[in-house]
């Protein structure tokens, strides 16, 4: 007995907040790094344990022995999750993580005398293909014979074995931790071997959680050094690539270490700044952006005598989103150097521009800052602090030293200590990277002085994951120093702990079939970003954050301008809607009515969305057990007819590729699913939890309606007197049947209908949808005629069943019609004779009658274009071979026509998920290698000397002289001396459809030296426009040739059509000020100047040496 009844679909998303509250807690991404520099010891307080305390009770010198596998102290308070909620699980073993984490760190004795012997791990770089190659670090490739030392080899990583999971997509050891440091960042310093022993002990906690909770993906800590301790363990993923990760530069990493921030960057663009400097100034700037979130607000203002923004529309601060930090970092590019430097114009625009809120622009009204960057000198411009910023330093200041240079640095520290902020020193292009990132130390102090109350969950935007999960949002917490600092309570962040959640199990939550094929669900956060939505697919695979707004993701209205509002407030509504959605394969475009429904997702700031079309309120229940069994018991036809020997005489049948069953095997191929489903179905009982009921039951429902069709209309057709290739029908259920059997040899709609064009679109509109093969002008090769072969237009109708006051659209059915056979049929159908008598050759106007009859003259242009603008059909034999493409390559002049007479409209569309190819350089040096010749003042310096910059210059000083190639031009291979790294870029699309035109309407075009006459009319059912129209008597007609290709959109000037800033609501919380702030920590610069004899005397010996080598005891 097969038992089915309609059912009103659950409306209301409270259903859904599971699935979307699921996504509350998960991984956090791989690593980050620390200073260059010797990094300052966390917490040198002697009281209770501490990284420094055991001295105290020790002595001098000793020290606790390190485990062979890291320290590991017992008695840890235990933290016992919930086992009731799933939600509040994930969420207990975030804060789970940073409590254990804290503990372990405040009870770890610190070593100084601590050797990388001393301790094991994994190093997840171990297995990478690297290899030293001059002095450029660069992968090897597959195909390489290069046989030097692997420079990632650790001799005191542990060897692992790995195995295939595909809830990681990856291969993984779940009995270790895996860790990562950056490149930059030297294995062996005390700062690091003590942070990869303290945190070992993290690893049996992450273990513990995992078996806790299966469901937890990536777990992972972000330390403030740099180094990432991820668990489970697996190798790093950088291929044939620089590694150039640092985790502290991580979306997820700044978002949990700090506040939102508003930061005005001012940049000394005065004379001296030239050369070097002025290169080096201009990284500096465009690093500095990369540590910015969405959640941040950013101006960027160049100064000398005089300050104005670098982005002339950017008179306020901006979003720091990707887009807009692509337009600064342009700009910045392009920045020249002339006039004085004067401190107080470039602070003076700064301050005004922190303090101006009369603009009632956006910004995150936290963390106020400025960031200065100069190559020195002597004003301190005091008035200005006076005036806007003391007593109270509610703004920081920041000061960079740029380039190398002997002016006196003590000005620029002044300022720093003097605004509660921070001076750094940039000499050297190795140095910025670190320093633009450790002010971040200093914003975490507030927050880390807050204690329990900065420990409040944060959620990041949607991005790739670095380790190959896909797209995962992250929840992550901030672990403080608890050990004492001298006097003060420790004010240092020791990193973050992030726990991932991947995308694509939220969307396996999401109930898509019972939604129907046009209904979704979708996320957004209060960025108005999307978290889930069917168009989110970035086609990228950088690292850059997905950053999609819901009005980008789908056709924008007033209507959805407000509901992406109101879900940002957090607020709960429905609302039915009048508006445009955009076809899958992004040909077409139709005005549809949809009802959205939203509600805040409990515990987070996101939202969640629910979308339906109203023929998709109500679904079909099927309950067909009994047929089940009679599958068991060989009792049944329409099991029979599924399989490949009933092909021949009842059609093809295409099953769609969807769990039914946890043990079902998937295929590629469609035949051998069919048969792994068969072959399952003999096995399951009727009501198997293994299976998803509701899919197994409406597949088997449509299963039998389908062969019914076949047995008693198609069969008992003959298709070839109708001019049908095939008749097929399509159902919710997932069955695809295409009869005959041969038709289906040249399918290439989707099997899956919920993913098939001619499936939604059916559904959205009434009456009978044609569709012709697509065609671009590049791609013109679809009509090349094979033997027993030709093209067929798919023509496509909705089935509608209305049970009492309740309508569904389960299925949809159609043909494909021979285009040769049908041609015919249109020149005798498109014939039309205004006048009962023929009137010979009698010329056609808009007011006076004639014959336009297709079929008799061979002068007149006879067209079917449907509402995308395609061509359907002609009455030209030379226009046979553009079928399917879009009708502005076929006659651009008679396209133009009728879109400037509202036929058509055109619709300007944006794709913000692109990427591009990157730009590649010559491969060969134009210029042999540059020397920086460092100043006497340098190498008298003692501070100098102890730089990274120093110890940069000699190793390169040392190759010159040991390879004889110092000042030679080489041949760079540039893919391997360089990331060629793809970029995000925006692509724009114009599409057409149907204007409000429904009658027949006669227009004259006019093209200059001649005029044709033009007739159009809506075919009444269909989504045909028949136009007939007169050959044009002159070779030209200057119009625009409009056009539907995709193409990059690419702006000279940024400013130019720069659209308002939208709506959004920044965190709610924010920790920028504490009175207990211990600011003396401000950065050191060194004074030691010598006489100006001496420097001039060596500097000229210096240069001597470099230009005649041949004078050196030894030769270079």
């Amino acid at each position: 007995m097969v038992k089915k009844e309609v059912i009103t679909r659950q409306r209301s998303p409270a259903a859904h907040n599971s699935p979307a509250r699921r996504l509350i807690p998960a991984r956090s991404a791989p690593p980050r790094e620390r200073r260059a520099r010797e990094p300052r010891r966390r917490g040198k307080g002697s009281a209770g344990g501490g990284w420094n305390g055991a001295r105290a009770r020790r002595g001098e010198g000793e020290s606790a022995p390190p485990h062979p596998r890291g320290w590991v102290k017992g008695g840890q308070v235990r933290v016992d999750c919930p086992l009731a909620s799933p939600d509040l699980l994930t969420l207990c073993v975030l804060q789970k993580l940073v409590t254990q984490a804290e503990q372990i760190q405040a009870a770890y004795p610190w070593q100084d005398s601590i050797k990388e012997s001393d301790i094991q791990y994994y190093d997840s770089k171990v297995d990478a293909d690297y290899v030293r190659y001059r002095e450029f670090i660069i992968p090897l490739k597959p195909d390489s014979n290069f046989t030097e030392e692997n420079l990632m080899a650790n001799p005191q990583s542990i060897a692992l074995e790995f195995v295939e999971d595909p809830n990681f997509k990856n291969k993984v050891n779940y009995s270790y931790t895996a860790v990562q440091i950056p490149t930059d960042i030297y294995k062996g310093s005390p700062t690091i071997l003590n942070e990869l022993n303290w945190t070992q002990a993290l690893e049996k906690v992450f273990i513990d959680n995992s078996r806790e909770d299966p469901s937890l993906r990536w777990q992972a800590f972000g330390s403030a050094t740099g180094v990432t301790r991820y668990y489970p363990a697996t190798p790093w993923r950088t291929p044939y690539k620089i590694d150039l990760y640092d985790v502290r530069r991580r979306p997820w990493y700044i978002q949990g270490a700090s506040s939102p921030k508003d930061m005005v960057i001012i940049v000394d663009v005065s004379g001296s700044v030239s050369g070097l400097t002025l290169k080096l100034m201009k990284t500096s700037v465009n690093e500095m952006l990369d540590t910015l979130s969405d959640d941040d607000y950013i101006n960027v203002v160049q100064f000398n005598e005089k300050a104005d923004v670098v982005v002339s529309c950017f008179r306020t601060l901006v979003q720091a989103n990707l887009r807009n930090k692509k337009i600064f970092k342009d700009r910045v590019m392009h920045i020249h150097a002339k006039g004085t430097t004067v401190y107080r114009s470039g602070l003076q625009y700064a301050f005004e521009q922190l303090m101006n809120d009369t603009t009632n622009s956006p910004r995150a009204n936290c963390n106020k800052m400025i960031m200065m960057f100069t190559d020195g000198g002597e004003d301190r411009a005091e008035e200005v602090f006076e005036k806007y910023n003391w007593p109270n330093k509610t703004v920081r200041v920041f000061t960079f030293s740029v380039g190398q240079h002997n002016y006196d640095v003590a000005p620029l520290q002044w300022i720093a200590c003097a605004n509660k902020g921070y001076y750094f020193e940039i000499p050297s292009i190795g140095a910025i990277r670190i320093n633009t990132q450790e002010y971040l130390d200093v914003l975490g102090r507030p927050m880390a002085l807050a204690g329990s109350r900065a420990k409040q969950v944060q959620w990041t935007n949607v991005y790739q994951d670095a380790l190959g999960l896909g797209l995962v949002i992250t929840g992550t917490l901030p672990v403080f120093n608890l050990t004492a600092d001298n006097d003060y309570k420790n004010q240092l962040i020791l990193g973050v702990m992030g726990v991932d959640i991947a995308l694509s199990e939220i969307q396996q939550l999401t109930p898509r079939y019972k939604l129907g094929p046009n209904g979704y669900t979708f996320a957004i956060d209060p960025n108005g970003y999307l978290l889930l939505h069917p168009n989110l697919q970035p086609k990228n695979n950088f690292r850059e954050p997905v950053t999609l707004d819901f009005l980008d993701a789908e056709l924008t209205d007033s209507n959805k301008e407000e509901i992406r509002r109101l879900m940002i407030d957090g607020k709960a509504g429905q609302r039915k809607i009048r508006t445009l959605v955009k076809s899958i394969d992004e040909r077409y475009i139709d005005e549809v009515l949809r009802t959205y429904i939203w509600t805040p997702v409990e515990g987070t700031d996101y939202s969640l969305g629910l979308v339906l079309p109203t023929y998709s309120e109500h679904h079909i229940r099927a309950n067909l057990s009994d047929q089940i069994l009679q599958v068991q018991l060989k009792d049944t036809t329409d099991f029979e007819s599924l399989l490949p020997h009933t092909f021949e005489s009842e059609g093809r049948v295409l099953i769609a590729p969807r769990e039914y069953c946890k043990d079902l095997e998937l295929s590629n191929n469609n035949t051998e699913f069919l048969l792994n489903f068969i072959a399952l179905m003999e096995k399951v009982t009727p009501d198997s939890k293994q299976c998803d009921n509701f899919l197994l039951h409406n597949l088997i429902l449509d299963t039998g309606i389908i062969r019914q069709l076949v047995e008693k209309v198609w069969k008992t057709k003959d298709l070839n007197t109708y001019g049908f290739l095939a008749v097929f029908a399509a159902t919710d259920g997932g069955i695809t049947r295409i009869f005959p059997n041969k038709a289906a040899e040249t399918w290439e709609e989707d099997p899956e209908p919920f993913n098939a064009t001619y499936y939604q679109r059916s559904l959205d509109n009434k009456g009978y949808i044609f569709r012709a093969p697509y065609r671009s002008r590049e791609s013109n090769t679809i009509l090349q005629e094979q033997e027993n072969d030709t093209l067929g237009i798919l023509v496509t109708t909705s089935v509608e069943i209305t049970v009492g006051s309740r309508t569904v659209r389960p299925a949809v059915v159609g043909v494909k019609l021979d285009l040769e056979a049908w041609t015919s049929k249109f020149k005798i159908l498109a014939s039309n004779q205004t006048d009962n008598t023929r009137q010979g050759s009698q010329m056609c106007t808009p007011t006076s009658g004639c014959e336009m009859d297709c079929d008799a003259h061979e002068d007149l242009l006879c067209y079917l274009i449907d509402d995308g603008g395609f061509l359907i059909m002609s009455n030209q034999i030379n226009d046979w071979g553009k079928i399917g493409m879009f009708f502005g390559e076929v006659d651009s002049a008679l396209m133009y026509a009728l879109y400037n007479n509202s036929f058509y409209q055109r619709k300007l569309m944006f794709d913000y998920q692109t990427e591009c190819a990157p730009v590649h350089t010559s491969n060969t040096g134009a210029a042999p290698r540059g020397v920086f010749v460092p100043t006497i003042a340098d190498f008298l310096n003692i501070a100098w000397w102890t730089s990274a910059t120093a110890w940069s210059l000699f190793q390169q000083m040392l190759y010159g002289f040991a390879y004889h190639s110092w000042f030679t031009t080489d041949d760079i291979d540039a893919a391997d001396t360089s990331e060629h790294r793809e970029t995000s870029c925006i692509r724009q699309q114009t599409q057409f459809y149907f204007g409000n035109i429904s009658s027949a309407y006669s227009i004259v075009q006019d093209c200059q030296n001649c005029s044709r006459v033009i007739h159009a009319k809506r075919i009444n059912n269909t989504n045909l426009l028949f136009v007939v129209a007169e050959k044009l008597p002159c070779n030209t007609c200057d119009v625009e040739k409009l056009s539907q290709e995709e193409i990059e959109l690419i702006q000279e000037d940024a400013c130019l059509n720069m659209p308002p800033p939208r709506y959004r609501k920044g965190p709610t919380n924010c920790f920028d000020y504490n009175t207990a702030e211990n600011t003396t920590d401000c950065g050191r610069g060194h004074s030691f100047r010598p006489s100006i004899h001496t420097l001039l005397l060596l500097q000229l010996l210096l240069l001597s040496l470099v230009a005649h080598p041949y004078i050196l005891p030894f030769s270079l």
